[in-house]
């Protein structure tokens, strides 16, 4: 199939595909003229790739998905850790909405006299919630660099 057949067929732009291509995520397999070609596999690749994108995976970490053969090859503690992260998200989400539900019916004269609000509020300031993430502690340096 050339790329705008699979463009066709995935419903991804041929800037996509071209990109993935770059990447290492597909592979053509030549040219009809200007045109990339690839083989019908490409179709099933594209879905994984899809799949991995929707559960939250980055393309770097959907292409170390796939071993040299181009097979996929998924590490199963990956996957339990992104369903786990899945969670926690889930978690923050369902917090949120709830919260949210709450301070459009909340009877207090002001958000800011609401319990809940301020509760809601403390957890968004603290990060708990609201997709901040805490900053990554930098290693301790090891003695001999520490005086220096």
């Amino acid at each position: 199939m050339d790329i705008a057949e699979v463009a066709k067929r995935s419903g991804l732009p041929a800037s996509t595909l071209r990109y993935y291509d770059e990447k290492g995520l597909i592979a053509s397999t030549g040219r009809q003229g200007l045109r990339r070609t690839f083989d019908d596999g490409v179709l099933e690749r594209l879905a994984l790739i899809a799949l991995g994108r929707a559960a939250g995976f980055s393309l770097d970490e959907i292409a170390r998905m796939f071993g040299p053969n181009g097979q996929p090859r998924i590490d199963r503690l990956v996957l339990s850790a992104k369903a786990d992260e899945l969670d926690r998200t889930i978690r923050n989400l369902s917090a949120m909405r709830d919260g949210l539900r709450h301070a459009a019916v909340c009877r207090a004269p002001s958000h800011m006299e609401c319990p809940t609000f301020r509760r809601i509020l403390g957890a968004a300031a603290s990060g708990a919630i609201g997709g901040r993430k805490e900053k990554k502690k930098k290693a301790p340096k090891p003695p001999e660099l520490a005086q220096s």
